[in-house]
């Protein structure tokens, strides 16, 4: 199935919400932690960057939990580096979960595929192309040549890297992948380990 490939990065609540919309765009997703974000000064220090590099797409849910975190968003990047997806509202719950949620809304990982594509569309985010790969992209194969996995000290190269470029250094090896691609492109990439 083809994916959508974006010029932002996607920001979302969670983890599953991550997942879902990873089964749709090509293009990086980053999750907030939920309310994490509000404390994690790392976390709100990457995503000001990817801003400023790319922009980002805010997609939460539509609970109120959703726009507390979109507004706090709001207020730590500027204005004109944000684009805005809102799901449709779909009472109902997940089917990972035995329980509606509070409010007994639907969130980003329980939304269809069509509905998903749809506010991604007329959230203005610029889309690039459908089904493209970029040669551009660092991938889990990068990173085992690199040594930032599957080597005995590739924990400690990659706390060294994250530290070097000011990221947060709790990221695992996926959730740095996801930022090193919002931030550079392969080469430049390289061009960094080779420095």
């Amino acid at each position: 199935m083809s994916k959508l490939e974006l010029k932002e990065a996607v920001i979302v609540e969670g983890r599953y919400d991550k997942i879902k919309l990873s089964e749709i765009i090509a293009s990086p997703v980053i999750d907030t932690g939920g309310f994490r974000v509000f404390k994690d000064k790392e976390k709100q220090a990457l995503i000001r960057e990817i801003a400023a590099k790319r922009g980002i797409l805010i997609m939460t849910d539509v609970d109120s939990a959703g726009f507390v975190i979109r507004n706090f968003l709001r207020g730590i990047v500027p204005k004109d580096q944000i684009k805005h997806g809102y799901i449709p509202t779909v009472e109902g719950k997940e089917s990972r979960k035995s329980e509606p949620s509070k409010e007994g809304k639907l969130g980003v990982e329980g939304i269809d595929r069509e509905s998903l594509i749809r506010a991604i569309r007329q959230s203005d985010a610029t889309v690039i192309g459908e089904s493209v790969k970029h040669d551009s992209n660092i991938t889990k194969a990068d990173f085992y040549e690199y040594g930032l996995s599957g080597k005995d000290d590739s924990a400690i190269f990659r706390k060294r890297i994250l530290n070097d470029l000011g990221l947060p250094e709790y990221l695992t090896a996926n959730a740095m992948l996801a930022a090193l691609n919002c931030l550079f492109t392969k080469e430049e990439f390289e061009e960094y380990l080779n420095r």
